[in-house]
């Protein structure tokens, strides 16, 4: 048995997920972005930025109330994604796992839109920049939940394990996305406030 594939035996081996481990599974192929998770250097850039171009394909033959329950289902489903891979990771929230900048960069799209191209690069741009500093809240929220995996089992987690580790990988970008869509009708509000 490929050791990769079992995560009791993981603590023990580093894992670097490569194109063909990501593409034997169809929960890694979620987990990674489709794909682009695996970019080389910054991996959450990438994963956001392909989040912004299947969101705009997918507005194009979709309602809003649609794509609502495609990110309510995605955030859902995302927590055991994650969670699960993550197990088969060696327990820990992998930079390559980027599910949870995509549907966190979808819930802000869907709030702004529509919206001109510059409005949504800056919505990138402060989604990014929240994600990756992580000040306040968001970054207390990402060592919380860090702070809780630091438990040194060997042992596979049970699916309560599994869907907590995914939650608190989805958290703190659902906590970025919140003070994206804050710091833009902040934005919004003073600019109209001078007009």
């Amino acid at each position: 048995m490929n050791p990769i594939d079992n995560p009791s035996s993981l603590k023990s081996l580093p894992v670097t997920p490569n194109f063909k481990w990501v593409f034997a599974k169809a929960s890694r192929i979620v987990a990674f972005g489709f794909g682009s998770g695996l970019a080389p250097t910054a991996p959450g850039t990438v994963g956001t930025l392909w989040a912004w171009a299947a969101f705009l394909l997918t507005e194009s033959f979709l309602t809003t109330e649609d794509i609502f329950w495609m990110i309510g289902g995605g955030i859902l489903l995302g927590c055991w994604i994650c969670g699960h891979v993550s197990e088969e990771l060696g327990k820990k929230d992998h930079g390559g796992i980027v599910w949870d900048e995509i549907v966190a960069f979808w819930l802000v799209l869907i709030f702004i839109m529509p919206a001109d191209i510059p409005l949504q690069v800056l919505a990138f741009a402060l989604f990014r920049f929240f994600d990756a500093v992580k000040p306040g809240p968001i970054g207390m929220i990402d060592r919380h939940f860090k702070q809780i995996e630091n438990i040194d089992e060997i042992a596979p987690s049970s699916l309560r394990q599994i869907l907590w580790r995914g939650f608190g990988i989805i958290a703190d970008d659902l906590a970025a996305a919140f003070f994206t869509l804050l710091s833009i009708a902040l934005l919004q509000t003073l600019i109209s406030s001078f007009l």
